[in-house]
């Protein structure tokens, strides 16, 4: 099994759950796509034809949390809609990548302009078209219902599907491994 790496894990070295703890204690910024983890895997329109986007109430709070803490939080996505917009904005993500027709150009922006390593990055995502960035970061994770393929070769699978709770759980796991959670019996002890 020597040399055998998934996305940036090696499988033959070390405890998995200590490779984990590592890996989120290197992260300084958290990236997610738009559709698929931040709105769920649903593209909604109203009668007029007008995209519907809504997010989950505790997902926001952890942004919300993260920002405070000085996590950066990134969003990025092939597509681009007013709803997008105003969701990201009311959200306060400073970072957004919108009508990126390959997301990782957003990633290496995102990156770049923050003097970021792909060791220090984390990425949730829930398809095949994600698989160039979670190549690259150092914690690649997927919701539980993303698909079976990044399933079994990611760092991390969230028990929490996109848009219900995901980006909330991985916003608790870096902050509480970090020392910066101060919301969970685990850091209390």
């Amino acid at each position: 099994m020597s040399g055998i790496n998934y996305f940036g894990i090696q499988l033959s070295s070390g405890d998995a759950s200590e490779r984990l703890q590592n890996a989120l204690r290197q992260v300084k910024a958290l990236i997610f796509p738009v559709e698929g983890i931040l709105t769920g895997s649903q593209v909604t329109f109203n009668g007029r034809g007008e995209e519907i986007c809504s997010c989950n109430v505790r997902d926001a709070l952890a942004i919300s949390e993260a920002r405070q803490r000085g996590l950066h939080v990134a969003a990025v996505s092939e597509r681009s809609s007013d709803a997008q917009r105003h969701l990201l904005g009311h959200l306060g993500i400073e970072h957004v990548y919108l009508d990126y027709g390959r997301k990782v150009d957003a990633y290496e922006e995102f990156k770049a302009g923050l003097g970021l390593e792909d060791e220090e990055c984390a990425y949730i995502a829930d398809d095949v078209v994600d698989i160039p960035i979670l190549e690259k970061v150092e914690l690649s994770i997927t919701p539980i219902d993303g698909i079976e393929y990044l399933r079994n070769r990611v760092s991390y699978i969230s028990a929490y599907e996109g848009g219900k709770g995901c980006i909330r759980e991985m916003i608790e796991l870096i902050l509480q491994e970090q020392g910066r959670w101060e919301y969970s019996e685990y850091s209390a002890m």
